[in-house]
């Protein structure tokens, strides 16, 4: 399943790019990203199937064999998260 992560409003630069998610919990998410994001950084993680986007923050970014990124995020308490998390799972069996 593939999210978009973007940098919230008011982030210095501009910067977004599709990522497949490998595991999704109600604390977080892995997600395979073509670029790396840094430590602590800001993010606003947007399912493919729609939905209001979930804040969360890279808690760790590791370089791949094949060059991509392994990314950490950790995701902000939010009263949409556990319906979305739902919306998810099913795309993901």
């Amino acid at each position: 399943m593939e999210v978009k992560l973007v940098r919230p409003v008011g982030a210095n630069a501009e910067r977004q790019e599709r990522a497949v998610v490998e595991n999704i919990s109600a604390l977080g998410a892995r997600v395979y990203a073509r670029i790396p994001w840094q430590l602590g950084e800001k993010v606003e993680v947007t399912p493919a199937v729609g939905g209001a986007p979930l804040r969360a923050e890279v808690v760790y970014c590791q370089k791949q064999s094949d060059g991509k990124f392994a990314v950490g995020l950790r995701f902000r308490r939010s009263p949409v998260l556990g319906s979305l998390l739902e919306k998810v799972k099913k795309l993901v069996r």
